[in-house]
């Protein structure tokens, strides 16, 4: 064999073989610093047609969103098979990559964290959102327990043959009281980069913060961080352009879409029904 056919067999057995994998790698490459990739998050089949069609280059549910769309509310109270089967709505609609939240993966151990990123997997995704808050507590897994949890996820990924996109939540600053001081913030950045550190050897693709709003913290987090960063925006506090000069991977929006969306419709039936 030449040293070209060589390279051309070595070219082609790197070359993703389904469109899933294609899909995976696609949304690996789409996080870049400072162009952080947007994610409008949706809830299900409908409105992925409508933010595809205003040029959306990936599509993310938010659990929230999802779960009060079919009744129920956050924190997995949505029956898995029911985000499942909403998955498999949603792949119909699009090829665009989709990435899931799966909250706390539906399951403490890490056996149960791969029995659900198989379903998921299964189901058309290529990215998750796991964080490490534990289910109806306040409070986090360890350190080593996220890690064994996360390992798990990319250990059924990988058997799967799909490079799954694991965002790992950090809930640090979910749980802080917004009134702490600055000290005590910067403190709290210190944990979330140790955390990284850890997801990231544990085989997480991404670190998610949710609750970090302070600029110069996201700044932080982003120049010390191996892992792209994820920031959500819930209100009108940061711009894109804001967000991309301080090295942001990626940006989401959280339950905002729904509630907007809602909030017209309210706004609309009630115009209506005044007529009456």
């Amino acid at each position: 064999m030449t040293t070209q056919q060589e390279q051309l067999l070595t070219t082609q057995q790197e070359q993703p073989k389904t469109s899933q994998q294609r899909q995976a790698r696609l949304f690996h490459e789409l996080h870049i610093k400072g162009t952080p990739l947007l994610l409008v998050n949706i809830w299900d089949a409908g409105n992925t047609a409508i933010v595809e069609s205003a040029g959306a280059r990936a599509i993310a549910t938010g659990s929230w969103s999802v779960a009060a769309a079919h009744g129920y509310g956050d924190n997995e109270e949505l029956p898995l098979d029911l985000v499942i089967a909403n998955i498999e709505r949603i792949k119909r609609q699009t090829d665009l990559p989709l990435t899931i939240d799966v909250e706390c993966g539906y399951g403490a151990s890490p056996q149960e964290v791969a029995a659900t990123i198989r379903r998921v997997i299964a189901a058309g995704a290529v990215g998750i959102n796991m964080e490490d808050q534990k289910m109806g507590e306040n409070r986090l897994y360890s350190i080593q327990q996220q890690c064994e949890r996360i390992a798990a996820a990319r250990q059924a990924a990988d058997e799967a043959d799909v490079s799954l996109f694991i965002n790992a939540r950090t809930d640090i600053f979910l749980q802080m009281d917004s009134s702490l001081p600055k000290s005590s913030r910067r403190e709290a950045i210190e944990e979330v980069l140790q955390r990284a550190e850890a997801y990231a050897k544990a085989g997480a693709s991404g670190l998610f913060v949710p609750g970090l709003s302070d600029l110069s913290l996201i700044e932080t987090v982003c120049a010390r961080s191996e892992l792209p960063v994820n920031i959500m925006v819930t209100d009108h506090e940061s711009s894109v352009q804001e967000l991309a000069a301080l090295g942001v991977s990626r940006i989401s929006y959280g339950p905002r879409p729904y509630q907007e969306a809602m909030s017209r419709l309210r706004q609309l039936a009630s115009s209506i029904f005044q007529q009456t």
